[in-house]
């Protein structure tokens, strides 16, 4: 039966299905519809000078929004076929959260059963095929160009781990820990989109007992982290407040901010992580808006530690989002699995991670990245690094091919993977988050 959608059923209904069939149970249901940056190899889309295109995910389908503007079926004022050709979102993003509602709005008509403005598409093979591209036939681009990236430490159990290991079992967390998101500002030169491969980074290294030497990381590793965009500039002088953080973000990713810990363990005194995390860090391609994300707050975990009122998000601010780790070396014929988790356990949110980043008045920009530091439960096997996993090196990790692992080698892929339960129904995916380290160039 026809019907036409209104505000009220809105995009996140768990009984809305899309009449493409691959959508049903995939990374990408219709409630979904994430944002990301791709071009077809070796092609151009029909009319269009340029090749690489904002679009949204469905099933195993790319919407080239281009295309459906240029077929004049997007129908929302102020956005332009031209302006959907872009390398990336950011110019998107600027154009605020009223048009990105009003664009989610009509795909999803668009794209659901049952409506007459899905018949509109659907019923028109010429639309299909311009439209709708195989997402197997694309090549996905980063999808924001950041102008800056700042990665937390916000897990407790990672930072207990960490500080177990490296200073003190009995008094493993600094004294600031629980009082302040803890960040560090990284490099946006060296964000690379999920696909891209990772080279092994050089730097100094400290032998027990010899002198330092330059040579390539013997202890490469991985954290396991989502990320949010921002979706609104500040003015210099600006605060953002903690319980409306959320109107200031566009969405989120999966990130892993590799890490050299042998680099990093000799340079970090006194100012922190420099040349150990600088060299890379990979970023998946989709990126799920925060309409969707806000339908996954849960209540936060407790704390035994009064905070400042400006760090007061108003509880419920936590994100019910399971996470997993897979590596396969150059020999595996499949991934396996080595970490399962859950944001929802981080100590602090990533409303209080943007209240406390814009708290001395610094300005934030669109498409800034800022990611949640490594994500890591309670139990062993929730660890989200390898630093963890393998407890600095004293258990070794055994992979399917015989192999075994304390770091990550040259040829290991790393895979993760970001999922969520909407209204405990409806599976919404991150997509992946993947990339193969190489050897050190020479």
């Amino acid at each position: 039966m026809n019907r036409e959608l209104t505000r009220t059923d809105f995009t996140l209904d768990p009984a809305a299905k899309s009449w493409i069939e691959s959508a049903q149970g995939s990374d990408f249901p219709v409630q979904n519809l994430p944002y990301g940056v791709f071009e077809i190899p070796n092609s151009k889309n029909s009319g269009s000078s340029a090749s690489a295109r904002i679009g949204i995910a469905i099933g195993d389908r790319i919407v080239d929004l281009a295309e459906l503007e240029r077929a004049r079926l997007l129908r929302v004022p102020g956005v332009s076929a031209a302006q959907l050709e872009r390398d990336c979102l950011n110019e998107f993003i600027s154009l605020g959260s009223s048009i990105h509602r009003l664009v989610r709005e009509r795909v999803f008509a668009l794209l659901v059963e049952g409506t007459r403005a899905s018949d509109e598409l659907r019923s028109n093979s010429d639309h299909c095929r311009a439209v709708l591209v195989a997402r197997g036939d694309a090549r996905m681009l980063m999808p924001v160009r950041a102008g800056d990236f700042v990665d937390f430490y916000s897990s407790l159990e990672h930072a207990t781990n960490v500080g177990i290991m490296f200073r003190d079992p009995t008094q493993p967390l600094l004294p600031n820990w629980k009082h302040i998101p803890i960040g560090y500002h990284g490099r946006s030169s060296s964000l690379y989109v999920s696909g891209e491969p990772i080279i092994r980074p050089c730097g100094q290294l400290k032998p027990d007992d010899n002198p330092p030497v330059f040579a390539p990381s013997k202890q490469m590793d991985f954290e396991l982290e989502l990320g949010f965009v921002v979706g609104k500039n500040t003015r210099p002088g600006e605060r953002v407040d903690a319980r409306k953080a959320g109107e200031y973000m566009f969405g989120m990713v999966i990130v892993n901010d590799w890490s050299a810990r042998d680099i990093q363990r000799w340079e970090y005194v006194p100012l922190g992580p420099f040349l150990g995390k600088s060299f890379a860090t990979s970023v998946s391609a989709w990126v799920v808006p925060m309409d969707v994300i806000e339908g996954l707050r849960v209540a936060e975990p407790e704390r035994d530690v009064d905070i400042l009122s400006y760090l007061d998000d108003g509880g419920n601010k936590s994100l019910d989002i399971s996470l997993r780790v897979s590596i396969q070396s150059a020999k595996m014929t499949a991934p396996q699995e080595i970490c399962r988790t859950n944001f929802r356990h981080m100590y602090w949110t990533i409303n209080q991670q943007l209240a406390h980043m814009t708290s001395n008045g610094t300005p934030i920009r669109c498409g800034d990245l800022y990611a949640s530091g490594t994500v890591s439960g309670k139990t062993p096997d929730s660890f989200g690094s390898m630093l963890e996993l393998c407890w600095k090196g004293t258990r070794p990790l055994s992979l399917s091919d015989g192999s075994t692992r304390t770091f990550i080698q040259d040829g290991d892929t790393v895979t993760m993977a970001a999922s969520a339960m909407l209204e405990g129904s409806v599976r919404i995916g991150f997509g992946e988050c993947s990339a193969m380290v190489t050897a050190a160039s020479e």
